[in-house]
């Protein structure tokens, strides 16, 4: 018997709210990459490292928040709790591979179109692991060709969000960008859930390991959301992202051609010393007042 496949059981809340999770990550990723661009003295590695972890825990929590709003009226359905960690794991190594990639290596079409591919085939992996933990009464089908779409618009996403990256330098741009990048990521999730279809079994037998959406679903975002908050607290404090790039070097050559200052002279009055004329009568010399 083929399933009543239901992707918006909450109405339009849980892609809204997918949607901004996205756009989230994708925003503080883009501005940690920026980063590293504008001040090669950064702790260049750290900040890739945490765009990269932004920019997974952003497409992760994206997928699982819609997936709360994923129903099969016919059957229950429940989620592998290792599966779930593992598509996490997934998603931040291979956003990282491909955001490395640019950041040391340059912004060359070569570089960017080999770390668009890496990341896009992580974002796709991301997406039908957390699919391979989802567990029910039935069995799940996939159009190959809406599967195939929907990894051609994971690559093109990715790609696209890499050279906004490295190209894009001004906070309103880099906002805009963000939500184009949340758009991409958020329709490739939701091409890729058309693709879906469930055969579910006959009888309610069958039994799986896992918590239900809400019982295991919700805790395990908390963590992913708390990093993102975190992250956006480390990106809005960072005095080089705050000031932005020419500002941070007026300030710092102003800080290089100051003249150093000695703190013991400071607040004094300028001395002045007047000579007498060799030829005022009270002159003195060196061996007493002349006669």
């Amino acid at each position: 018997m083929e399933g009543t496949v239901d992707g918006f059981r909450y109405g339009a809340v849980t892609p809204v709210a997918a949607y901004l999770m996205a756009c989230l990550g994708g925003a503080l990723g883009l501005r940690c990459i920026v980063r590293t661009l504008l001040s090669t003295q950064s702790w260049k590695a750290g900040w890739l490292a945490l765009g990269a972890a932004s920019i997974g825990c952003g497409i992760w929590t994206m997928h699982f928040i819609a997936m709360i709003g994923f129903q099969v009226v016919e059957t229950r359905i429940r989620y592998d709790a290792g599966l779930t960690v593992l598509s996490l794991a997934v998603a931040v190594v291979v956003v990282g591979i491909g955001v490395f990639i640019v950041g040391y290596r340059g912004a060359s079409p070569l570089n960017l179109s080999f770390a668009g591919v890496v990341t896009g085939l992580g974002v796709a992996a991301m997406h039908y692991l957390g699919m391979a933990a989802l567990h029910l009464n039935g069995t799940i089908r996939y159009d190959a060709a809406v599967v195939a779409l929907s990894v051609v618009i994971a690559i093109v996403a990715a790609t696209a969000a890499l050279w906004a990256a490295v190209t894009i330098r001004g906070f309103l741009t880099s906002l805009g960008a963000s939500l184009i990048m949340g758009v991409a990521v958020t329709g490739m999730h939701y091409t890729g859930m058309s693709a879906v279809s469930v055969h579910v079994h006959d009888g309610t037998g069958g039994s799986w390991a896992g918590g239900s959406p809400s019982s295991l679903l919700l805790p395990m975002l908390l963590g992913p959301a708390i990093f993102l908050l975190l992250a956006g607290v480390v990106v809005m404090f960072d005095p080089l992202l705050v000031l932005g790039d020419g500002e941070w070097n007026r300030t710092s050559a102003t800080a290089r051609t100051a003249p150093p200052s000695d703190p013991a002279f400071e607040d004094q009055e300028p001395r002045v010393i007047h000579a007498r004329a060799p030829q005022d009568p009270h002159w003195a010399t060196p061996h007493g007042p002349s006669r």
